[in-house]
């Protein structure tokens, strides 16, 4: 079992076509905890915590997105784990 944390800068169209709910329910489908927000740049950041193997499933989800979605570029930070999210939210 090795617990880890990721942050993850997802660039290109990622605003306005449901990314964000899109990435809480796959994360909980993982069983991932943390959130993910819209950054005034126009990026999305995540950070999710949870066992390694389903922290790197999220990451290739980030690749593509939501149908929608046109990802550019992913930008990842790997952490060690916290254990400071109840759940995985959408936070402001």
């Amino acid at each position: 079992m090795s617990l880890k944390q990721v942050q993850l800068v997802v660039r290109g169209r990622v605003q306005g076509v449901f990314f964000r709910a899109s990435t809480q329910r796959e994360a909980r489908r993982l069983g991932l905890t943390g959130w993910v927000k819209n950054r005034g740049d126009g990026a999305v950041e995540m950070l999710a915590e949870g066992e390694e193997t389903q922290l790197r499933q999220l990451c290739m989800w980030a690749e593509k997105g939501p149908t929608a979605a046109r990802v550019e570029d992913v930008q990842v930070r790997w952490r060690s784990y916290g254990g400071e999210f109840p759940d995985f939210r959408i936070t402001d």
